[in-house]
């Protein structure tokens, strides 16, 4: 698995259940409100940082998610997707890189077809079941507490990259 981690060029991600806890909040005006975890988005800063891009497969479209892909420099944002395996599709073919050199985040029924093609397929904790089932890996981690940073860690720590970002704050 170190060898298929360490070829990972792309990390795509589902939103609810993956980068939020799968809770959904409106407010009194219909709009949606969603929660990320600060250290998501600091080990999405770090992967980005190391070359490795990061991209979104949602089907839900939200301005919460536009100002946090925003905040966080991700622009490969593909919401409010019926069907992920076509997005999937065309984020290969727009950016030429391989199948198996992209890891997918899911935690849904939805996110199988995409799972299924990748290099690495991860889950996080609290997965449907059906989904853990046909993971590679699953994080100890649940979603929106810490999962997608546990990701980019094992990623950046396959690729022998993360020595080199501790020993940077460290010194």
């Amino acid at each position: 698995m170190k060898t298929r981690l360490a070829n990972i060029k792309l990390l795509l991600l589902d939103v609810d259940g993956v980068l939020t806890d799968g809770g959904i909040t409106y407010s009194d005006s219909g709009d949606q409100i969603k929660t990320f975890h600060s250290r998501d988005g600091f080990g999405l800063r770090l992967i980005m940082d190391s070359g490795i891009r990061v991209g979104i497969i949602t089907g839900r479209k939200s301005k919460a998610l536009e100002y946090r892909c925003e905040n966080l420099g991700i622009t490969l944002l593909f919401d409010g997707i019926k069907d992920k395996l076509t997005a999937f599709e065309k984020i290969t073919s727009q950016t030429g890189i391989m199948p198996e050199q992209i890891a997918f985040v899911g935690d849904d029924l939805m996110d199988l077809p995409v799972m299924k093609r990748v290099g690495v397929s991860f889950c996080v904790s609290d997965a449907c079941q059906d989904v853990k089932n046909h993971s590679d890996i699953i994080t100890k981690q649940k979603a929106g507490h810490g999962a997608v940073r546990e990701i980019c860690e094992s990623i950046l720590k396959a690729k022998g990259l993360w020595d080199a970002i501790l020993n940077k704050y460290l010194s």
